[in-house]
């Protein structure tokens, strides 16, 4: 017999694999490199996604979960010293800042969807998200350091900074704004 969706129509092979593949145990996976893959293509959409977001708009204005506000306040009680600018790893990522961060993140664990995810922090928040400049933390971690950049005005930097290049980009074009048929914008001469 074969598998239908609501439509009658057959499922396909592939989305039967992936169902099987679901159903099974962390455990059955082990280390496999799809699986790796498939989490890292992810997080890397979601930062591609949340630098756009910020270099786009004013971030001391985004709000990026329903409980941004019990996130900071938890966040500035629990880590009222740590630099937000420039993050040290070992900050993070050491055993005694695992022992510090797991009881924080744990708070979450129900309150935020997918809390301890994967995600990808930047270091120096003045940077893009880059090799070098890129951690991998928990989705809880990354809310709260990115929320209270945006709060506390750090994150201004990328729009600035983006709104600067743009601006050098017109004065280098020696045009001016304009609006295409399809609705964006573009350069128009007025020699």
């Amino acid at each position: 017999m074969e598998a239908t969706s609501g439509t009658d129509e057959p499922v396909s092979g592939e989305l039967m694999s992936v169902a099987h593949a679901l159903s099974l145990s962390a455990e059955s996976y082990g280390n496999d490199p799809d699986i790796e893959m498939a989490w890292a293509m992810r997080a890397m959409q979601h930062a591609e996604v949340y630098y756009k977001l910020i270099s786009s708009v004013d971030p001391q204005f985004l709000k990026l979960t329903k409980v941004d506000d019990q996130i900071y306040s938890e966040f500035r009680e629990n880590f009222e010293k740590l630099r937000i600018d420039i993050l040290d790893p070992e900050e993070l990522k050491s055993e005694s800042a695992k022992e510090k961060w797991r009881p924080f993140c744990l708070k979450f664990d129900g309150i935020v969807e997918d809390f301890n995810y994967g995600t990808l922090l930047r270091l120096d928040c003045s940077q893009g998200y880059t090799e070098e400049n890129t951690i991998f933390a928990p989705r809880i971690q990354f809310f709260a350091i990115e929320i209270a950049r945006n709060r506390e005005g750090y994150n201004k930097a990328v729009s600035i900074s983006v709104q600067d290049k743009e601006g050098e980009n017109e004065a280098n074009n020696g045009g001016e704004k304009g609006v295409d048929s399809g609705g964006k914008e573009e350069r128009v001469n007025r020699e």
